[in-house]
């Protein structure tokens, strides 16, 4: 695999790579190489971003040329390859699910199949497009909301998923553990008991403890549609598991030039490449979002729920597949060996191969580890 990060040439580029013999590193892109700008006054994303002024220090930080971007590695076995690693290291992965109407319905469709995929064509024949009209252009918590929910409640078509995709309450869950998370080029990871499950294209927050909004980036929130259409409740089993939660490449730090209204006008587009030959293209409009992205940021973050260490926020996806692969009616799932291309112009390209997650590196370098890894390396401040 030789993936692309496709990042533009203008913009302030953080993130974070494994230096062999060193361990992970804060890092800044720039002319195409990249920058170690480590210290003991910002050894970790979680305090950069803590700063009033992210920009400004990374501006006033010469840090150390490691290399061009170009000869980071992609996907690769040795743990101790010069790579990229994902963005976030201390921050809290949180994801907000049923954001976008048209994906809201494929959740009920899930829910109504229980996890059945050979009876996903039949019920969404039956109840996609008839719901989907109810909810174009509806404002969640709103008082058509309201009316559009009691309508449905009549004709007994009513869900759990429609209830967090136009109620005044969010859904908000945790993605995986903080350090879980994977980065671009590295695996990405499906439970072996799933047989119909699909990517996630999303954009990625990264939100500072006060809840303040410094940067966004691309995600993959890998789903299992069969685990969580069984019940709700296995949401976790669906959504964290072992390298089942991508981000990056890098965080682009909000500026003059870049910020928030670029977010909410974004533009993702995806790509499934797999070993069989088939491919799959979809697209997920940041403008058809059904809640704003900083109402996300304040229902998961706040006086209600504090956050020490950041978050890095999933903003949710309007894809959600229906093109068939292995037989007529059953849509899309994927299979070991395919590869995701999530892209958008301001953000790059994230690109991850698809693997069973118990053939993805195990996650071994967690929290303590990292704390003894910068101690050892003389970056923890006393003070």
């Amino acid at each position: 695999m030789t993936p692309a990060t496709n990042l533009p040439e203008t913009g302030i580029f953080a993130g974070r790579i494994w230096r062999p013999g060193i361990g992970p590193v804060l890092v800044v892109l720039r002319e195409g190489a990249v920058f170690d700008v480590t210290s003991p006054a910002v050894p970790t994303m979680r305090d950069l971003l803590e700063l009033d002024d992210p920009v400004g220090w990374l501006a006033a930080m010469p840090g150390e040329r490691v290399c061009d971007l170009a000869d980071l590695e992609g996907e690769t076995d040795d743990p101790d390859a010069l790579r990229l690693i994902s963005p976030a290291d201390l921050q809290a992965i949180k994801a907000s699910g049923v954001t976008f109407a048209e994906s809201m319905v494929e959740r009920v469709i899930e829910e109504r199949a229980a996890g059945n995929p050979d009876l996903a064509a039949e019920i969404r024949a039956r109840i996609g497009a008839r719901v989907g009209d109810n909810l174009r252009g509806i404002v969640p918590g709103s008082d058509r909301a309201a009316e559009v929910k009691r309508a449905l409640q009549e004709e007994g078509l009513w869900s759990q998923y429609l209830e967090v995709g136009i109620g005044p309450d969010a859904e908000v869950f945790t993605k995986c553990q903080p350090m879980a998370s994977v980065g671009w080029g590295a695996r990405v990871g499906l439970h072996p008991i799933s047989r119909w499950n699909n990517p996630e294209p999303e954009i990625v927050l990264a939100v500072d403890s006060r809840g303040r909004i410094k940067g966004a980036t691309l995600g993959n929130d890998v789903n299992l549609r069969d685990v969580e259409g069984r019940s709700a409740l296995l949401l976790g089993k669906a959504k964290d598991n072992n390298a089942s939660a991508a981000i990056g490449p890098f965080i682009r730090l909000f500026d003059a030039g870049y910020g928030l209204e670029d977010v909410r006008q974004a533009e993702l587009t995806l790509r499934v490449e797999g070993a069989d030959g088939f491919v799959l293209d979809g697209r997920s409009s940041m403008r058809r979002i059904s809640r704003d992205p900083a109402d996300l940021v304040s229902q998961t973050l706040g006086r209600h729920h504090q956050y020490p260490d950041g978050m890095m926020l999933y903003l949710g996806t309007l894809f959600a597949p229906t093109q068939d692969r292995d037989a007529p009616g059953q849509g899309f799932t994927h299979h070991p060996g395919d590869l995701v291309t999530i892209s958008e112009p301001g953000l790059g390209a994230l690109v991850n191969r698809v693997a069973l997650s118990t053939d993805c590196p195990e996650w071994r370098f967690g929290t303590a580890a990292l704390m003894r890894n910068l101690a050892a390396r003389g970056l923890l401040a006393t003070a």
